[in-house]
């Protein structure tokens, strides 16, 4: 099996699921009925038949042993990843030993697995050994970043007059406007190669007319624009962390250039964000030996979930190369020397407080920085009003819950695992409050993910 014979949770396989919907899919198919000649391997693949509408049944197959998560191959027309067959055979072999027993892979199986084994060995081996390093002209990749540079900075400046016309007007000329000139707006600014720019404006024609207060939050947030393109027009002065910083929130590409760190990284969370164009999946992963709590992205086209997958609860001994800027938590994976597995870890927990100083002191390096990842111990979900706190159950303090975690259905989740109870929980804590994404009872018990 994968690792020492352990097999995931239910929960752990649910998370791998792209939606809602493949979710309830999946969960329906977890039952043996469906499922013929399905079975495990010591090598961390698990396979099965699932009988469909058509005359010849699904013929599926998971590879849990990739480090990077689980790969898939059905035969059944769904372009999701994983399929709901992928997902109710994966629930299957999590529950039933003898309804997916270790066993030979039979041969459609065993072709699947081993060419995704060769290839990846064909990359290893090839990593590095491709094309010379000097095959590409230096001075052409200089003369294209002077290019964009200079692209950039047009669209800083452009920007910079646009929210001074803003102020001038006066904000309620904002509501007035309507969110068309924010849009057209932002298109200048992918013109100008600024993408990170053009976010962040998007955003500020999302905020007039939502409720009261929405005045204060748009100034807020065009200080901060405002900050972020003075930093660019300036960045010759700020220091080298900080220029980094700059360069990313503009929206400029970066590769990951530092040192390889290996250790086993426990998964603590797993959520994806979407817009009309791009599915962003987030996974937060926690040095058990470092104790360096770091941020893997990936990405899909819209309507699509990333490839990339590690279910709450799982740990993988890999290495992580740090991208560059002051302060930033995003690494890339390297090296995976074994397949995720689960694990009983949990990451050390601090006081609410204490999580409030650690965002103001990493605000230092990144102004823009919506929120840190903490986990905090001994807290108690405690209704406040109309809205709902984490109460430190050691101090007398407390942390309100973000606007988006109190219309998630976690919430619940995380009320009735704690029963009136201390419990610890990982998430994001910001200046609009803190968000829960993973929460474990005070006593044993699994990782509950809450996103």
């Amino acid at each position: 099996m994968t690792q020492q014979g352990v097999r995931w949770t239910a929960d752990q396989v649910l998370a791998l699921a792209p939606d809602a919907a493949s979710r309830k899919a999946g969960s329906k198919l977890g039952a043996a009925g469906p499922w013929s000649e399905a079975g495990c391997s010591d090598e961390g693949t698990v396979w099965g038949l699932c009988k469909g509408s058509g005359s010849k049944p699904y013929q599926t197959i998971v590879d849990i042993a990739d480090a990077a998560g689980p790969a898939y191959k059905c035969t059944c027309p769904s372009r999701k990843f994983p399929c709901k067959h992928a997902l109710g055979l994966l629930l299957l072999w999590a529950a039933d030993d003898a309804v997916v027993p270790p066993g030979q892979a039979p041969e459609w199986a065993g072709q699947w697995t081993a060419g995704r084994r060769r290839r990846a060995e064909e990359k290893k081996a090839t990593d590095g050994s491709g094309a010379p390093s000097g095959a590409a002209d230096p001075e052409a990749a200089r003369r294209r970043a002077e290019r964009r540079a200079e692209r950039v900075t047009a669209g800083a400046v452009e920007l910079e007059q646009r929210l001074a016309d803003l102020l001038r007007g006066g904000l309620a000329t904002a509501e007035q406007s309507g969110y068309g000139l924010w849009e057209e707006t932002a298109a200048r600014m992918v013109d100008a190669q600024a993408q990170g720019l053009a976010g962040r404006v998007r955003e500020l024609g999302a905020i007039p007319s939502t409720g009261p207060g929405w005045p204060v939050r748009l100034l807020e947030e065009c200080a901060l624009l405002h900050l972020l393109g003075q930093g660019w027009l300036r960045r010759e002065r700020l220091p080298a962390g900080l220029a980094t910083t700059v360069r990313s929130r503009m929206g400029l590409s970066t590769s990951a250039d530092g040192p390889p760190l290996r250790d086993r990284w426990l998964v603590l969370a797993q959520y994806d964000t979407t817009d009309p164009r791009l599915t962003t999946r987030r996974i937060w992963l926690h040095g058990t030996d470092s104790h360096r709590t770091v941020l893997l992205l990936s990405y899909g086209a819209a309507g699509r979930a990333p490839e990339q997958a590690l279910p709450v609860g799982l740990a993988v001994d890999a290495e992580v190369s740090a991208y560059p800027g002051a302060g930033q938590p995003r690494v890339a994976l390297g090296e995976q020397f074994a397949p995720a597995a689960p694990s009983a870890i949990r990451p050390p927990g601090m006081t609410t407080s204490q999580a409030v100083a650690r965002y103001g002191d990493a605000l230092r390096d990144d102004p823009w920085l919506e929120s840190v990842p903490v986990t905090l111990d001994r807290v108690v979900p405690a209704p406040d009003g109309g809205s709902w706190q984490l109460a430190d159950a050691d101090e007398d303090a407390a942390l309100p819950l973000t606007p988006a975690a109190r219309s998630r259905p976690g919430l619940w989740r995380l009320v009735a695992l704690s029963g009136g109870a201390p419990v610890r929980v990982f998430g994001e804590c910001g200046h609009q409050g803190f968000t829960p994404l993973t929460a474990w009872p005070e006593g044993p018990g699994d990782a509950v993910a809450l996103c």
